[in-house]
């Protein structure tokens, strides 16, 4: 199939490089670099540095609202766009463009969690399972027609790190089984169920700060929810501490108080222990080598 690929993130990635192997990329559409890193300096997406270091085709329009835009896509003449995660509203004239319209892959199990944060809010939720949807994209928000689903379990250890790089994998091998079907015309869209749906709010930063007057498993899934962007975080001396992973246990002692040398800090029902920490600034740690260079010791009040 000639392909118009729209992504941005390292989510999408993994997508665009199976779809390149595959199929003929007519051409790559991205969000336009934006300032990273100590001195702000453009920087280009993930998806726009994949597709230079392959010769793909780039364009990185600020919106698809203009005429010029539009025409442009068109005359790519692409048989379906594949979009994952590219962050910018289609309008119905691109929609409606491509011979097999556009399809789209999602990091839930739809109509469960629409939106944009849908992996970090099934952990942080206490779903069981999560999974990616390869749908047929409407004028609404994650709202058209299913193409194909894979599930993934999520269990205590999950952290959304984990669990975006493997449905990342997973949405590169289910989008190309979509291809095909639709290509052999033996795979129908089927209208996502009424009951179930959810919104996957975009992360605030203002939700990251730990909430130790909370019960451990709920502190636990807030921690892995946001591993490693934003960091789920307390404060000690003013500092903020990022706790990247962590494990239940099962003692008791007052919120926020250090229980042991270990990283142990009790919560409002049983204590979580930190695992992997980190200060501003500095790279990721485990608690050991952590704690060799910062003093958190037993009877220590966090926040």
């Amino acid at each position: 199939m000639r392909i118009i690929f729209m992504g941005t993130p390292d989510f999408s990635v993994a997508a665009l490089a199976r779809l390149h192997a595959a199929h003929e990329i007519a051409a790559v559409y991205t969000q336009p670099p934006r300032p990273a890193g100590r001195g702000q300096q453009a920087r280009p997406s993930p998806v726009q540095a994949f597709a230079e270091q392959n010769n793909l085709q780039v364009r990185t329009p600020k919106s698809l609202k203009a005429e010029d835009v539009q025409a442009e896509f068109a005359a790519w003449k692409a048989d379906v766009a594949v979009v994952a995660a590219y962050g910018l509203i289609l309008p119905q004239v691109i929609l409606d463009t491509p011979r097999l319209g556009c399809i789209n892959i999602h990091a839930s199990l739809l109509p469960r969690w629409r939106g944009a944060a849908p992996i970090q809010r099934a952990i942080m939720a206490g779903d069981d399972v999560s999974g990616v949807t390869i749908m047929q994209m409407d004028a609404g928000l994650d709202t058209g027609a299913m193409l194909l689903t894979r599930d993934v379990p999520i269990d205590g250890a999950t952290t959304a790190s984990a669990l975006h790089d493997q449905l990342a994998d997973i949405g590169g091998d289910l989008v190309l089984a979509a291809l095909s079907g639709l290509a052999e015309g033996i795979l129908s869209a089927v209208p996502q169920p009424h009951d179930g749906v959810t919104y996957a709010a975009k992360i605030d930063k203002a939700e990251a700060r730990i909430q130790f007057d909370r019960p451990a498993p709920e502190v636990l899934r807030h921690i892995h929810g946001l591993s490693p962007f934003p960091g789920a975080w307390f404060a000690h001396k003013g500092e903020r501490i990022k706790v990247l992973k962590a494990e239940l246990v099962a003692s008791q002692g007052p919120a926020g108080a250090l229980l042991d040398d270990n990283l142990t800090i009790a919560c409002a029902e049983g204590s979580i222990r930190a695992l992997t920490v980190q200060r501003a600034g500095k790279a990721p740690a485990d608690a050991a080598a952590f704690l060799r260079g910062y003093a958190l010791p037993r009877g220590t009040q966090v926040a």
